[in-house]
């Protein structure tokens, strides 16, 4: 009985940091008659579904949190006075952006998934942006901020970004998509410790330079972290277009 292959690499998980190390997934389409018993390939065709919605599933978790934390942040910075809190709810925003994006390629084809990554990274770039004009104008504007809004939201925030990064932890080695959004969620880890630290010494010191001091920080981490995705996302993409180029041979 004659059977038909077709092979679907939009659906490989490679590691992040070897892109070229590609293992094409193949599911078997039974011809007319074929019985589902006599279709081997149906097992793993499953799996990979099942593997997708799980990863939808943890995304759309990923995705509200992060919408939450974002007008919390955003009101507590706004109350508070605070840059670094400021800095946090733009970068929760720029997360969920992230997440959402990573939503609509989920299942999509590994060069697509990397296309996406650029653009995450130029999200958590515009973030990085907008913190510097917030320093700047926290400079132009000095004045103390309240130490102790500035402390419950970034515990709040901090712990809400502990549960992202546990519900992403199982994909942090997966492929680009899933990997890049675990990233975000272990930067927004690294920018609620460093809130929490910028509350207590503005509390400990009575002035507002450890706020800016830290909110410097996070723009460093921001654009540290557009420069990974971006570089771990061109990688992709070159391996995928070796790819084509072979295949076309």
């Amino acid at each position: 009985m004659a059977r038909h292959y077709r092979f679907s690499l939009g659906r490989c998980f490679t590691h992040l940091y070897k892109p070229a190390h590609i293992s094409a997934i193949i599911r078997q389409s039974p011809s007319p008659g074929t019985k589902m018993s006599d279709c081997c390939g149906c097992g793993k065709t499953l799996e990979v579904e099942r593997m997708q919605a799980q990863q939808r599933r943890v995304l759309y978790q990923v995705l509200a949190i992060n919408l939450l934390t974002f007008v919390m942040m955003m009101l507590a910075a706004w109350h508070s006075g605070s840059a670094s809190l400021l800095s946090g709810s733009l970068d929760n925003l720029g997360d969920a952006l992230t997440y959402a994006l990573s939503l609509a390629v989920v299942g999509a084809s590994l060069a697509a998934k990397a296309r996406v990554a650029m653009l995450k990274a130029l999200f958590i770039l515009c973030a990085a942006i907008a913190v510097g004009a917030g320093i700047a104008w926290k400079l132009a504007h000095p004045h103390l901020p309240l130490f102790e809004s500035m402390g419950i939201a970034a515990l709040l925030n901090l712990g809400a970004n502990l549960v992202c990064l546990r519900l992403l932890w199982p994909y942090r080695l997966g492929d680009i998509n899933l990997a890049s959004a675990w990233a975000c969620s272990l930067n927004d880890v690294y920018e609620g410790s460093a809130v929490i630290l910028a509350a207590l010494a503005v509390w400990v010191f009575g002035a507002g330079w450890p706020d800016l001091l830290i909110a410097v920080a996070l723009l460093l981490l921001f654009l540290r972290s557009a420069w990974k995705v971006a570089r771990a996302a061109w990688r992709e993409l070159r391996s995928q277009r070796a790819i084509a180029a072979s295949t076309s041979r």
